[in-house]
């Protein structure tokens, strides 16, 4: 693994949090999201005609590429906006879904075949327990219903798709492959918005600037290192970095937003560190 793609990663999807909120205030959010992977399916597509990449290729790696998206793409980023979008606080939804790398790990031995050592789970306890004191537990807040059970769903897509990813390890080459579940993202939000939602986008500066920076940044820069990562490493390992993902947010909003960054967020920051460093580096046996 190149080391320097963690760090890159972690940087680039934890941006992501701070340009959400613009997008869902200026639109519904499965219309922003039908309009962001219809890009960004479009960009890889001319990426991958540019640097002649083979496109056409067999049913199942078609049907699985396209699978994979929707539970990306399309269940687990439909269930973050949408909670956010009617009134879910973003610090709670964030810590529905950093539950994943604990049911990675749970899910990794049965269905991957993959060991997963005791180091690992105090790793994962440990950065569970850092990104928590980051994020806050909102006691006394008054949670919609719909909400918490879509941040759920959300949950279980991503960690679904992380398995699935992993699994499939088709040969597709990564632009390809992203083109595809890219496409199944767009689509399943377009069938989304066709029969549930009344979809509108206000197209401001603030709305256009957010969203060029999740498709440019997010989607192009920091999902390809994602798959990268899934396709290189053990699936328990790579969704141990998510932990860093609630800290690092916290602190480019300190950096770019003027948001508060407390002593107890310093301290989550350093614990999480330290579970990801322990859940990720190699086992001497």
């Amino acid at each position: 693994m190149i080391r320097i793609y963690p760090l890159i990663f972690i940087i680039l999807w934890s941006s992501a949090f701070v340009t959400t909120k613009p997008i869902i205030n200026n639109s519904d959010p499965f219309a922003a999201l039908a309009f962001r992977f219809f890009f960004v399916a479009l960009g890889f597509f001319i990426f991958s005609i540019y640097t002649k990449q083979k496109i056409l290729t067999t049913n199942k790696n078609l049907i699985q590429s396209i699978f994979s998206g929707v539970l990306f793409h399309g269940i687990y980023l439909g269930g973050v906006f949408y909670s956010v979008s009617i009134g879910m606080p973003t610090g709670i939804t964030a810590l529905i879904v950093t539950l994943q790398p604990i049911l990675t790990n749970a899910l990794a031995g049965k269905f991957l075949g993959e060991k997963v050592f005791f180091k690992q789970w105090i790793g994962v306890i440990l950065g569970f327990f850092g990104s928590a004191l980051v994020l806050g537990f909102d006691v006394g807040t008054i949670l919609p219903t719909i909400g918490v059970v879509a941040s759920f769903i959300a949950l279980l897509a991503i960690t679904t798709s992380t398995l699935w990813q992993k699994k499939i390890g088709n040969n597709l080459s990564l632009s390809v492959s992203n083109m595809y579940q890219a496409i199944g993202g767009c689509f399943f939000h377009i069938i989304i918005i066709t029969i549930f939602t009344d979809p509108y986008i206000n197209f401001t500066s603030t709305f256009l600037i957010a969203m060029s920076h999740q498709v440019f940044l997010v989607s192009f820069g920091a999902f390809t290192i994602l798959m990268f990562l899934i396709k290189n490493n053990s699936a328990s390992k790579t969704v141990s970095i998510f932990f860093l993902i609630p800290p690092t947010t916290a602190v480019i909003a300190w950096l770019f937003l003027n948001e508060v960054l407390t002593n107890l967020d310093l301290i989550g920051f350093a614990i999480a560190t330290l579970g990801v460093y322990i859940a990720t580096r190699k086992n001497k046996i």
